[in-house]
C-alpha cells in the first residue's frame, strides 16, 4: 500500500515545546560536564600558574621529568636548578609540577 501525500500532510509535526524538550538533555549534559570537568581544570591551571610565577631562589621544586632540586636563579621563562652539589640544569618554568619546600624569609635580628 502506498502512502498518499494527504496522509503525510495530516501527520502532526513537533510542536515548539516538544522541540525544546528534545534539547533539554543536551543542555543538561553540557552543564554537568562544565561543573564536573571544565571548571575544576580551570581552577587547577590557575593555581599552577600562580605557583610557577611565585617561584624564587631557594625553593625546592619537582619537575615533570621527576627531577628534584633547589632553584639557584630565576630568569624570564626558565629556572636554574641545582639537582646535586655542583650540578645545575636549566628548566622551563612551565615544567615545574610541584613545590617541595618554600623558603621562608630570614627573620630580622632584634
Amino acid at each position: 500500500m502506498l502512502v498518499t501525500p494527504a496522509y503525510a500532510q495530516a501527520a502532526g509535526g513537533a510542536s515548539g515545546a516538544a522541540g525544546l524538550a528534545s534539547f533539554l538533555p543536551l543542555v543538561l549534559i553540557f552543564v554537568i560536564m562544565y561543573f564536573l570537568m571544565i571548571r575544576p581544570q580551570q581552577k587547577r591551571v590557575k593555581e599552577h600558574r600562580a605557583m610557577v610565577e611565585a617561584l624564587k631562589k631557594g625553593d625546592e621544586i619537582v619537575t615533570q621529568g621527576g627531577l628534584v632540586g633547589k632553584v639557584t636563579s630565576v630568569r624570564d621563562n626558565e629556572l636554574e636548578v641545582e639537582i646535586a652539589p655542583g650540578v645545575k640544569v636549566r628548566v622551563i618554568r612551565s615544567t615545574v609540577t610541584g613545590l617541595v619546600n618554600r623558603t621562608q624569609p630570614v627573620a630580622a635580628n632584634s
